[in-house]
């Protein structure tokens, strides 16, 4: 068995409004073991013998069923979502600004996001996700917030803040 983080995209956010005991639920009900959700936006720990993109389908069938919704789900083996955590390449902890990781499933995606350096931001490639740092208050407004807001990466991206991604390695 393999320990995943799952991160449903857009849950409680732009109309799209689901208590995690439900999510959790359904995790349950599609086959998962060991299912723990963290905080309202989508973080799903779970336990499956199935590789990632097994678990992606699955889950994404699964919520599709139960809610109704164009669910998107991205998934990470807890080995993996670590790696990502460890190579963060700002300093983590920033007065006065947000600490982002970009999981992006498609490589062709990750090519097309921007990059910026400015004092607001900074953003990087990592190995699969966009780094991104930003001064609370622009987020919205940033190139990278803008960029990342086309609606065809819908399917293949979604952003957690670097601290949520730390509660989530934590609960594995």
């Amino acid at each position: 068995m393999t320990r995943y983080a799952a991160f449903l995209r857009g849950v409680n956010v732009g109309g799209v409004n689901l208590k995690m005991a439900d999510v959790a639920a359904t995790f349950r009900q599609a086959g998962f073991d060991d299912v723990k959700t963290l905080l309202a936006s989508g973080n799903v720990v779970l336990s499956s013998s199935e590789r990632a993109a097994g678990v992606r389908t699955k889950a994404e069938a699964a919520l599709r069923e139960s809610f109704g919704y164009d669910a998107w789900v991205l998934v990470y083996s807890i080995d993996e979502l670590r790696a990502i955590s460890e190579s963060f390449p700002f300093e983590r902890e920033v007065e006065g600004h947000h600490s982002y990781v970009t999981f992006v499933s498609d490589p062709d995606v990750l090519k097309e996001l921007t990059a910026p350096e400015s004092s607001e931001e900074s953003a990087r490639r990592g190995d699969g996700v966009l780094y991104w740092q930003v001064a609370k208050g622009n987020t919205l407004d940033s190139s990278t917030s803008k960029s990342m807001a086309k609606k065809r990466y819908k399917s293949s991206t979604t952003t957690r803040n670097l601290r949520t991604v730390e509660k989530v390695l934590a609960a594995a």
